[in-house]
């Protein structure tokens, strides 16, 4: 129950003083939250990358194998085993040279961040206009007489 259940009133204050600290228990709450789920992504996250870091050396692993598989399939066709480990081998280059092909495509579409560079030239514009506030002399202000200054 509140106090303005119990027949009293509260204060303007009190009210604002009740407010700001519901407010604040309201936001701690929310961050302590929004940390609870960010650990429970990030140890999915670290589980994840971990499996797929495993599955990649596990399949880098078995590319050596498959290769020889295949050289020796293609020599028990009747093929000598030289060229058969010679078509393994140039197929792995074909391969290598269509997904550079494939990368390059790619990387020509990447943009410079226009919008960030514009931003970043504003910015700079409006610092070099920018003039410092002028420092007032300590005659001006007692106060500032008694300050020691850093040689900051």
């Amino acid at each position: 129950m509140s106090a303005a259940d119990n027949g009293t009133e509260r204060s303007l204050g009190q009210l604002v003083a009740t407010a700001t600290a519901e407010m604040s228990a309201l936001m701690h709450d929310e961050i302590a939250l929004a940390k609870a789920e960010f650990r429970q992504d990030a140890k999915r996250a670290g589980i994840g990358g971990a499996a797929f870091s495993v599955a990649g050396a596990l399949a880098l692993f078995a590319l050596p194998v498959l290769s020889f598989a295949a050289a020796y399939g293609i020599h028990n066709l009747g093929l000598g085993l030289a060229w058969s480990f010679l078509i393994v081998g140039g197929a792995f280059l074909v391969l290598a040279g269509l997904l550079a092909l494939l990368a390059m495509a790619k990387m020509k579409k990447i943009k410079k961040p226009e919008r960030s560079i514009s931003s970043a030239k504003q910015t700079a514009a409006v610092l070099q206009n920018a003039k410092p506030h002028p420092r007032v002399a300590p005659v001006e202000h007692p106060v500032l007489e008694s300050v020691t200054r850093s040689s900051v």
